[in-house]
C-alpha cells in the first residue's frame, strides 16, 4: 500500500511505502546558508515526525547546493544535526534551485 500525505496536483510532501518514508525536496528560509540549512533541517524533522520516523532512521539524503562554495558552511550545520552513528548514505551536488534566493535543498529517504 502507498500512503501519501499533504498531496496536491504536483506532489506529495510525504510518501510511505513498505516501511520507507520519502520526503519531497525541502528548502529553508533565511539570508545565509547556515540559516537556510537550519530551517530546512527543522522542516525535515517535522515531516519525519508526521510520517512516524526520525533523523535516527535516515537512509539516504541528497543535498543540492546553489554553489559548492557553501559546502563547508552547510556541513557545519549538518554535522551537528545528524545523530552520532546514524549518518545516512549521502550525496551533495551543485544545481540551480527553484528560486534565486535558495541556497540549499535536501531530499530525504528514511525508514518508518
Amino acid at each position: 500500500m502507498i500512503e501519501r500525505q499533504d498531496t496536491n496536483q504536483r506532489m506529495s510532501k510525504i510518501v510511505k511505502h513498505n516501511g520507507t518514508v520519502y520526503l519531497c525536496g525541502q528548502v529553508g528560509e533565511g539570508d545565509t546558508v547556515t540559516d537556510q540549512t537550519h530551517d530546512c533541517l527543522s522542516r525535515i524533522d517535522a515531516l519525519l515526525e508526521k510520517a512516524g520516523s526520525s533523523r535516527e532512521r535516515l537512509l539516504q539524503v541528497v543535498i543540492w547546493l546553489a554553489d559548492m562554495a557553501d559546502f563547508e558552511e552547510m556541513n557545519a550545520v549538518w554535522d551537528q544535526w545528524v545523530p552520532e552513528g546514524c549518518a545516512p548514505a549521502r550525496a551533495c551536488g551543485e544545481a540551480r534551485l527553484a528560486r534565486p534566493a535558495l541556497r540549499v535543498e535536501m531530499i530525504v529517504t528514511a525508514a518508518c
